[in-house]
């Protein structure tokens, strides 16, 4: 069974989520919140196999929501379901941490086949949205981590493994101000914004492990 929470500030829209995903058989939702902050602390209490939220919601909206959670868990499996489908909008989110993307305009049974998707380890995108919003070009993001000086990327392994900027500093006899620098250079090289975006790239391309080491 599918354990999935679901997040957005409309009652009567969770109630039809609900009931669509139910349907399935194979999932069934297991907690509900209204805006971002209770959200998180019901991931942090009970993290679902599958967490859809929608983006614009109170408590620090959905985007934050992301950003938190992949913090505290950076293989969560989040699918963003807004009605919301700008390609910046949609590429922040992916940066942001989440595996899916679908837009509200989708068929009803769209959302049975991201939450299966993403539970299987797959991302997805709403059909209606170009597919290229979903790849990535390996080889250009290789570049991008070849880029940077022997320096920056120690200070890249270490922040991706979640060190804080004072540890990196102590770790490297640097200042705090000097590693702050080095970590937007970092970013700008790496063409990401969020540490989580960061965090997935060191990822994919074997800098860390999944467990962060």
């Amino acid at each position: 069974m599918i354990r999935v929470m679901l997040t957005d500030d409309h009652p009567v829209v969770r109630s039809g989520y609900q009931r669509l995903l139910e349907q399935a058989g194979d999932i069934r939702v297991v907690c509900e919140a209204a805006d971002g902050e209770a959200a998180y602390v019901a991931f942090v209490n009970d993290p679902p196999d599958v967490l859809v939220t929608d983006l614009s919601m109170p408590g620090g909206g959905g985007m934050t929501l992301i950003r938190r959670v992949m913090a505290r868990n950076a293989s969560a499996r989040v699918l963003v379901f807004s009605m919301h489908d700008g390609a910046q909008l949609v590429r922040r989110a992916f940066e942001a941490g989440a595996r899916g993307y679908l837009t509200k305009a989708s068929a009803p049974d769209c959302l049975t086949q991201a939450v299966r998707a993403l539970h299987a380890g797959e991302r997805y995108l709403s059909p209606d949205l170009p597919a290229a919003l979903l790849s990535r070009d390996p080889e250009q993001e290789a570049g991008r981590v070849a880029s940077l000086s022997p320096r920056e990327f120690e200070t890249f392994r270490l922040l991706a493994q979640g060190h804080s900027v004072g540890e990196c500093a102590a770790a490297l006899k640097l200042s705090t101000k000097t590693i702050s620098n080095q970590q937007t250079v970092i970013k700008e090289k790496l063409g990401v914004s969020t540490s989580a975006a960061m965090v997935h790239l060191a990822i994919r391309h074997g800098v860390i492990s999944d467990s962060g080491v």
